[in-house]
């Protein structure tokens, strides 16, 4: 989206390394404060950096540990339970985290829960249940957890995140459960049936103006629902996966968010290789629609060598190099 006129960028605030969050830490439990108010300003700290859009979960972690010892001075359940759940969050954040960092997420998680259930009110039970239900997704990749909890987890969360009240967590809750169905091993017609139910109760709660990015990921992840559904991909499904990305792409762009513009480029083209140019004729083969698969997997090849994406543009050459195969026959 481009920009008419000039603008002056904001200054680039430097990342927190541990030394920083250790001088905060140090100075807050210094200060002539109760120990309630110095764990109420720590979970403010801790919550600023997790709104930085490069915040370190290492660091988060750490300070996350200091908050819960503080709590130990005192009988604090409700700012006990918020730091178990920023340090569950935080634990799934961590790269380099495997199925070991995981397990401690959840069991802070789960820790936390009860905690929750008897002091917070019912949208923050909902959030933790969300992390909860990732963690368990995460987990079921190393067989350390059954993707039908994690459907559960969910299926609570959205009883209290109505789209009515709750639109955008209604919106993320559903795509999340929606995930969970298609991870199922293997996916079966029913399962995948659920999946693109769950993307359209998603939709109806959010739209293109006032949830974008969400409207975005949404419609994006249906249109790939819809295409991979058993079978063969009938017209009448590829009309609504193109429709689908189509909506995406009026939020995705190249210079806003090249990777996942990029992405739905290319799912769109995978749904016009297998589209007849003339659906009353499909025996007369798709052409057309070839050239235009082609135009788009350019483009998003372009994109991805661009954002260093190496394997996504090579495995896209590849589809090219069978593309002008064909288009030679």
């Amino acid at each position: 989206m481009s920009v008419v006129g000039f603008f002056k960028e904001s200054p680039v605030k430097p990342r927190p390394s541990n030394s920083t969050v250790e001088a905060e830490i140090a100075a807050i439990a210094a200060a002539a404060a109760t120990p309630v108010e110095k764990v109420d300003r720590l979970l403010e700290v801790a919550q600023q950096l997790r709104s930085q859009p490069q915040s370190q979960p290492e660091v988060l972690v750490h300070l996350y540990c200091q908050i819960l010892e503080l709590c130990q001075e005192g009988v604090y359940p409700l700012l006990q339970a918020r730091a178990l759940v920023g340090l569950a969050e935080s634990l799934r954040a961590v790269p380099s985290g495997g199925a070991e960092t995981l397990l401690e997420a959840r069991l802070a998680s789960q820790e936390a829960l009860p905690l929750l259930q008897e002091y917070a009110a019912p949208g923050e039970i909902a959030a933790a249940e969300m992390g909860l239900g990732l963690l368990f997704q995460a987990l079921a990749a190393f067989g350390l957890a059954q993707l039908p909890e994690t459907v559960q987890i969910y299926q609570r969360a959205l009883r209290v995140f109505t789209p009515a009240a709750y639109p955008k967590e209604h919106a993320v809750a559903q795509n999340n459960l929606a995930i969970a169905y298609l991870s199922m091993p293997p996916a079966a017609s029913q399962e995948q049936q659920l999946a693109v139910h769950a993307f359209e109760q998603a939709l109806a709660a959010v739209n293109l103006m006032d949830h974008p990015s969400e409207y975005a990921m949404l419609q994006n992840n249906l249109g790939n629902a819809l295409q991979y559904l058993p079978g063969p991909l009938s017209p009448e499904l590829s009309r609504r996966a193109l429709l689908a990305y189509d909506e995406a792409l009026k939020v995705r762009t190249a210079h806003d968010t090249p990777l996942e513009y990029a992405h739905t480029l290319a799912n769109k083209a995978n749904v016009l290789l297998q589209l007849p140019d003339d659906e009353q004729h499909p025996e007369a083969g798709n052409r057309q629609n070839l050239h235009r698969a082609k135009a788009l997997y350019e483009e998003a090849e372009a994109v991805f060598r661009q954002q260093g994406q190496t394997r996504q543009a090579e495995g896209i050459i590849t589809t090219l190099a069978d593309i002008a195969a064909e288009l030679q026959l």
